[in-house]
């Protein structure tokens, strides 16, 4: 199945699927903000939702572009599960916005880690996003190569924005 899906969708379909991961989540994304969503009729943090997730004993791997704002370090600090069992890896280079469930079904699409893209807002200030949502085992499985590559630091020895990169992997 691929699902074709565009602006509100990406809120519901996704989020979702991310509330329903069992063992993994990845999330690979160009810019990461202070999300917030709707999880059993409350309005949290996304941050939130991850940090249970991980108490669930669900794995969570985290790349983004940039070092996120203050709103989301706050966010981040009220969550100590985070910094103890979060897989991170900072990569200036990642402009690809995946999201990976339990390695079984993929989003691929433009809507970044934030507000505007995944998170709550009115649609009348939501962007404008595409993306397919999908379980077709050849594209799950080079969705996961790719973001693999950079979690392992494949491109790292060769990587010409070493200046830039402040987590280096290798």
């Amino acid at each position: 199945m691929i699902n074709y899906i565009s602006n509100s969708a990406h809120y519901k379909e996704v989020l979702e699927r991310i509330k329903s991961v069992k063992h993994t989540l990845w999330i690979g994304t160009a810019d990461i903000k202070d999300v917030y969503v709707e999880v059993d009729g409350e309005v949290k943090p996304l941050l939130g939702l991850i940090a249970q997730l991980i108490r669930r004993g669900v794995e969570v791997r985290l790349i983004h572009a940039k070092e996120p704002g203050q709103n989301f370090r706050d966010d981040f600090d009220k969550y100590p599960v985070l910094f103890d069992r979060l897989e991170r890896v900072l990569c200036p280079r990642v402009h690809f916005k995946i999201l990976v469930f339990d390695c079984k079904e993929v989003y691929v699409g433009s809507a970044n880690l934030t507000g505007a893209g995944l998170g709550m807002k009115a649609t009348t200030t939501r962007n404008f996003e595409a993306g397919i949502l999908t379980d077709e085992p050849q594209i799950v499985e080079q969705v996961m190569n790719q973001f693999d590559e950079v979690w392992m630091g494949k491109h790292c020895k060769t990587c010409r924005r070493k200046d830039v990169c402040l987590d280096p992997i290798a």
